[in-house]
This record gives C-alpha cells, structure tokens and sequence, in this order.
C-alpha cells in the first residue's frame, strides 16, 4: 500500500440518479458528488446504495466519469466492479481505472455458496488482473457468503489487496477484526454499518461508510473527526442523530427498500429525482409526503450540533 492514510476517514456510497425514463441522471450525480467531497468525504459509485447491479455497464462509465469530474482531485473515488462473473469485473476495473478512478470495491460473486479457499482464490485473482487497488467488500446479507476474518487475513497479505470494507452488523467481529488490523500500517479497515460507527472509530477502525452520507456528509466527517480526537461526547450526539436517520430508512422491509427511503428524501433536498431502477421500486407519492418533517426534525438536530 502506498500510504494507509490515503484511505481513511468518510467515503459515501453514493446514490445513483435516476430520470424518468431509466437512465442515469449525471446532472445529478455531478451535484451529488459534489455535495459529498465539498464536505470532506470521499465518494464510491456503483454500490449496493448506488443500484450497481441494475446499471448497465455503458452508463456506469458515464457515471464514474461525471463523478471523477466532479470530485475534481478533491478526493478519491472508489469504483464498485462486483459481478457474478469475474471477467466483467476486471473488464470493468480497466474502464474504471481509464476514465479516473482510484480504488476498486468488489464483493464476491452471490450464486455459488463458497468456502474460505474459493474465497482466497477468487479475490487473489482479481487483485492480480484488477489495474486498480482492490478493497474487499463484506457484505451477506446480499452475497449470502460471509467472509471469514480468517480469509481476509490471508488475503491482507497481497500487494494490491488494501482494506476492507465490512457490513455486517456483528460486534463481536468487529472487535475481533480490530485486533488483527488496528495497528497494520498496510492495510485499511472500513466500517460499512452506520449503526456501528462511532464503536468501531473508537475501536480502531480507519474509516467509516454511511449511505446516509449522501443526505448529511458533513455529519459524518464530524463524526469520524470528532471521534478520532477524543471528543467522545459530541461524537456520541452525532452517532444519535446518525440513528435517527438509520430509524427512517429501517422502514422499509428490506436494503432495496431503505434506499429507495434514502434516495426520495435526497429527491426533497433537491439532490436527485426519487426514482429506483428495476427490480427496486420508487415510493409512491404517498411515502413521499410522510418523509418531509421527519428530514425537517434531523436537520434541525444537526444544525444544533
């Protein structure tokens, strides 16, 4: 790794915009993008919040590319290039790194079932072929595998394997992943679930990814930065604020449907329009009205901060 602190801080899985008709709103992404890094944090494009399975692979260079324009040198952007098959991922690791971005996130594949060598094996290829980093993405409630600590372990070893991005909501793991990476120099860990964020910064952990960050981003750099220097008790009223958000998105029955949530009360900050791609759906104009007052009173909790 070339400098560990490269990687940390805030880095916000970015929304996706999207028009009426389907296609990728990249007037919006420019304003979100820059909404993000104008705050202090890094953006990722063409995750799990950004609908990256559901863009085609043509208009998510056109995003990557707005997004790289926007941010302009103000920070990194990191690429989503998960795929079920993994000559499309490093295909699109090489467009990625073409039209400027730094670092590339990959999940593993989520048909197969895999064992921990699958696992070492999958990702030790990628790293190799990918002409970017390679930042591991843990993430089973959607892959239904769940990478092992033991796994990752081995696989902090290679070269152009950076970090880890970690979703799943287990603080004992958490705990566990702290003392096996607090104190590497080479190799970054990211906390991927909000409602962790404060434990694990206080933990160790270098980093934090919060979807809400594309609604409130200067909160979260607060956050992080309140943390890392001891202010536990502002940090501790960000992290409230941080739940109260997570308690709207949590409405919804499911991750599609929280960031259908997220995107619509984007849509009322005027970022983006409220729409979803195939198979997510968009809240009707019903769900909509009900989510006004609820940004109203967050925002007010953060302008008091």
């Amino acid at each position: 790794m070339e400098n560990k602190e490269l990687y940390r801080g805030v880095v916000v899985p970015m929304l996706t915009p999207i028009t009426e008709e389907g296609r990728v709103d990249l007037d919006s992404a420019a304003r979100i993008a820059r909404h993000i890094v104008d705050a202090g944090a890094s953006v990722f494009v063409c995750g799990t919040t950004g609908e990256g399975p559901s863009i085609p692979k043509g208009q998510k260079i056109e995003l990557l590319k707005t997004v790289v324009d926007a941010v302009e040198d103000r920070g990194l952007v990191y690429a989503g290039i998960s795929d079920n098959c993994m000559a499309s991922s490093i295909e699109l690791a090489e467009c990625f790194m073409q039209a400027g971005a730094d670092v590339a996130f990959a999940h593993v594949p989520s048909f197969f079932p895999l064992s921990d060598e699958e696992v070492i094996d999958y990702y030790q290829l990628l790293a190799e072929r990918s002409p970017l980093p390679l930042l591991l993405y843990n993430i089973p409630s959607m892959t239904k595998t769940c990478l092992s600590l033991n796994a990752v372990e081995r696989l902090s070893y290679h070269p152009k394997i950076i970090g880890l991005k970690d979703s799943h909501a287990d603080l004992g793991r958490l705990k566990e992943a702290m003392g096996l990476w607090r104190h590497r120099p080479d190799f970054v860990h990211l906390t991927g679930c909000t409602a962790l964020s404060l434990t694990a910064l206080l933990e160790g952990s270098d980093g934090i990814v919060p979807g809400a960050g594309n609604l409130f981003p200067g909160l979260f750099c607060r956050l992080y930065q309140a943390a890392k220097s001891g202010q536990i008790e502002l940090a501790k009223a960000m992290q409230a604020i941080a739940d109260r958000i997570g308690a709207v998105l949590n409405k919804g029955m499911h991750l599609g449907q929280a960031v259908a949530i997220l995107k619509a009360m984007a849509s009322i900050m005027g970022l983006c329009e409220p729409h979803m791609l195939p198979p997510l759906r968009t809240l009707d104009g019903q769900q909509i009205d009900e989510l006004p007052k609820e940004l109203v009173q967050i925002q007010a909790l953060v302008d008091q901060i």
